[in-house]
């Protein structure tokens, strides 16, 4: 395929992601932006449980009956000729490590924000990790129909907070009750909320700027002074979005809408397209570029999922397509294992809808059928491996021996033990002196026990017995120190044969290390730093 039709197609994708501290609407978004870009007819707002809806992004039974999502959803869809990759990222921050993952397939993040609480703990987190990956950044602040804290308020606080400017692309023309629509400020046009069961947007109208008579005719006068004083500030004070400020994560463009009630998604969304950049050179371990159109095709695992489907019960490794173009059939190497590979079993993926893939370019998100040959930070390539950045992983704080009830269900629980560890969302782990031989399971929240023993009953019927354990720190160590661990410390391998040790308390681990100075205590696993 020539170079200039590769880099056709690679100039219509955006791949992103949309991160949130929970509730502050990123599933709503979500659903939203796949209602304007026509990718389903009815959005299924993650509330409206009465009528029997749930939302695309999320397809585990716990996320339908809870209203959360807890594991990354890829969604692919088209709108004005674009083609749109999102990444639906797990808002609770039990599952933050499926979260940094995913940003790392990611070019753009969607940033969604509480008009009525601002910037939120997850949203901290999350937002790092976009900085360190150099991932530019806008600003979709929620619920504007709601109560708000003060607009500027707002936005000093993501300056303050987060370490990055926020430029209003769109204002508010009123908030809360109050709140009548938002006002392009580049375009000088105003689109109206219509506050009526569901929402809509209303109609839009041209302006001659804030001082327009047609706004004194049509609003409250003190609604439109107040909408006056506001605009002044923010073209004297703060200015116009500067797309390269932006791109170079110094700026976030902001928006202001009603997710729940429609309005302001599709001017976001509009904006969005016009902003986002498609997928570009992807920075190198060693400092260079990787060149998305002239190298040959390369790609990285960042997602394993098991039974998405239950109609298949097959577990599918999801690829972010650095560069080159993916053709099914295709023979690559495989990095880890050091061999030859077929990738013949592809899809793009709709929540858990599958359609086969025969060709995907840069940006895109593929899904492979994975009978074990494919595991989260593998890469694939035509050529040489490129010296992609590696996926992060974090120690577990969390621990519990895990068991079956039922000698009947022991082979199932094997199954589902590996299979579900192979996501990367829980660590397992083995030991000799701890549990009795029984698996250790490792998270970063509780929520993610309850989410493993539920899919270990719903998926592969199998029921457990969970007994938490006293740790709260976990340390991996290098092959070279395992035979320098003295005999009464807390000992673990995980499931790749790495030893890792489990400490009660920060105390007794810095006690360890005083007595032990020889031995390096590592935050991730060695084979993966």
């Amino acid at each position: 395929m020539s170079p200039e039709l590769i880099e056709k197609e690679v100039k219509r994708r955006k791949t992103f992601a949309i991160i949130a501290h929970p509730d502050a609407g990123k599933t709503t978004l979500t659903e939203k932006l796949l209602l304007y870009g026509g990718a389903i007819q009815l959005a299924g707002a993650v509330k409206a449980r009465k009528e029997g809806k749930s939302a695309t992004s999320d397809w585990m039974a716990m996320e339908k009956e809870r209203g959360i999502s807890i594991t990354s959803a890829a969604l692919q869809f088209e709108y004005n000729e674009s083609i749109l990759n999102l990444l639906d990222t797990p808002g609770h921050e039990d599952f933050s490590e499926d979260t940094y993952r995913t940003l790392m397939a990611a070019d753009t993040a969607v940033m969604v924000l509480d008009a009525g609480k601002g910037v939120e703990p997850q949203t901290v987190k999350l937002f790092r990790v976009c900085r360190d990956r150099g991932i530019p950044i806008i600003t979709f602040i929620n619920k504007m129909d709601r109560p708000t804290k003060d607009l500027y308020a707002l936005l000093d606080e993501i300056e303050k907070v987060l370490g990055i400017k926020a430029v209003p692309d769109v204002w508010p023309l009123g908030t809360g009750y109050d709140f009548k629509g938002v006002y392009d400020l580049r375009e000088k046009q105003l689109f109206l909320f219509d506050r009526t069961p569901g929402g809509k947007q209303k109609s839009s109208f041209r302006v001659s700027g804030p001082a327009d008579p047609e706004l004194d005719e049509q609003f409250d006068a003190e609604i439109v002074s107040a909408f006056r004083e506001q605009i002044d500030l923010v073209e004297n004070g703060i200015g116009s979005v500067d797309i390269n400020s932006f791109l170079a994560g110094r700026e976030t463009p902001v928006y202001f809408g009603s997710a729940v009630n429609n309005f302001g998604v599709e001017l976001f969304l509009n904006k969005f397209l016009q902003l986002a950049p498609a997928p570009d050179y992807v920075p190198l371990r060693d400092g260079n570029l990787l060149d998305p159109v002239h190298s040959p095709f390369s790609a990285f695992v960042f997602k394993v999922q098991a039974n998405m489907n239950k109609a298949h019960r097959d577990r599918i490794a999801f690829l972010r397509v650095c560069s080159g173009v993916f053709e099914r059939g295709l023979n690559v190497n495989h990095n880890r294992l050091d061999k030859q590979v077929k990738l013949s079993s592809s899809f793009a993926f709709f929540g858990q809808d599958r359609n086969t893939v025969d060709l995907a370019y840069p940006g895109d998100i593929i899904g492979l059928v994975n009978p074990g040959t494919f595991k989260i930070g593998d890469i694939l390539s035509s050529g040489n491996a490129p010296l992609l950045r590696p996926l992060p992983s974090f120690a577990p704080e969390l621990f519990a021996t895990i068991s079956c009830k039922d000698t009947i269900q022991l082979k199932s629980f094997k199954k589902g033990l590996d299979q579900l560890a192979e996501e990367g969302i829980l660590h397992l782990f083995t030991s000799r002196t701890i549990g009795g031989g029984v698996p250790i399971i490792g998270a970063m929240g509780k929520l993610q026990f309850e989410v493993f023993q539920r899919r270990l009953k719903d998926e592969y019927s199998a029921d457990t017995n969970l007994h938490i354990l006293p740790y709260a720190i976990s340390r991996w160590i290098s092959p070279d120190d395992k035979s320098k661990v003295p005999s009464n410390a807390n000992l673990v391998e995980d499931m790749h044969g790495n030893a890792a040790l489990l400490f009660d308390t920060e105390w007794d681990m810095n006690y360890f290390q005083k007595n032990n100075e020889e031995i390096n205590l590592l935050a991730s696993p060695p084979l993966e730093s």
